[in-house]
């Protein structure tokens, strides 16, 4: 021990926390976007608790009832009532549960199988190569919300497949990027080394090779997570994705868009609450991007 402590510290592998908090505070538009989505997910934790009521409780007293600050409003229902007496800000307390939980899952589903193929198509190219390209050209020829709208189709409209739908079309944005990562790594000299030492395919792929590619992983993954909530929220609206009486910000958006003159309040709320979410993870992309990727750090 008294040997290791006179060697001096261990390296490090990956750059430290400070060093990133550095680079990732210089954007201040990341930073604010990181305080949105923060509170963001602490709301959808803590709705249970915090919700004023039932998200999918009925007050037939209330019906389209207007915010606190209009004329009738009242502090009962702070943000108003939707055309059949539930509480908005309650439904979008629970709603962001199921946002956070749709960008959670499609990006996991997206993330594995994206790195499968590309570390596949990337290490041993050849016909292998050919044919994952193709079929991932074939998904990005198609407008991404459209394949997504067939898919549901097929499927039939349910929020699982709303999820499968668009977990499949940014499949093909993560394998692109580890096959020219896997392709840019694979011929260096440590990798050599490593199949010099005996390491299989397997330990070089995922052992060797991926964690040299996790940065710019790390930065598509936060921008697809805001776009899995965006195209569930539009497929939501088109009755496609979670169906009614499901808390879900693009089905509320759906199911009050007959309203908007009437009583604005049941769709601003909902799309506020897209926007503002998307918008936020989008900033923690761009900041992510600046503190992950060595060639944009400023000295």
């Amino acid at each position: 021990m008294a040997e290791i402590a006179a060697q001096g510290p261990m390296p490090t592998r990956f750059p430290g926390l400070k060093e990133f908090w550095h680079y990732f505070s210089m954007n201040k538009g990341a930073v604010i976007g990181l305080a949105v989505f923060t509170f963001m997910v602490l709301a959808a934790f803590t709705a249970p608790i915090f919700a004023p009521h039932e998200p999918y409780a009925q007050y037939r007293d209330a019906f389209l009832a207007p915010p606190v600050w209009y004329d009738g409003g009242s502090w009962k229902f702070i943000l108003g009532t939707d055309a059949v007496g539930r509480d908005i800000l309650s439904r979008l307390l629970y709603g962001a549960q199921f946002s956070l939980l749709i960008g959670a899952v499609v990006v996991t589903i997206s993330l594995i199988v994206g790195i499968a193929l590309g570390l596949v198509a990337g290490y041993f190219r050849g016909w292998i190569d050919v044919a994952i390209s193709r079929v991932m050209d074939v998904i990005l020829a198609f407008p991404s919300l459209l394949l997504a709208l067939v898919m549901v189709t097929i499927l039939g409209p349910s929020l699982f497949n709303a999820m499968l739908a668009i977990a499949l079309v940014l499949v093909p944005h993560f394998a692109r990027l580890v096959r020219a990562a896997v392709m840019a790594e694979k011929n260096k000299e440590y990798i050599a080394a490593s199949r010099v030492a005996g390491a299989g395919s397997l330990r070089l792929m995922f052992l060797t090779i991926l964690p040299n590619c996790l940065a710019p992983l790390i930065v598509q993954a936060t921008l697809s997570f805001s776009n899995a909530i965006l195209e569930a929220a539009a497929l939501g609206f088109l009755g496609l994705g979670a169906q009614p009486p499901t808390p879900e910000w693009g089905t509320m958006l759906a199911t009050a868009r007959e309203f908007i003159l009437r009583a604005p309040w049941v769709v601003t709320f909902p799309g506020l609450a897209i926007l503002i979410t998307v918008l936020a993870i989008n900033l923690m992309g761009d900041g992510l991007r600046d503190a992950l990727d060595p060639k944009l750090k400023r000295s």
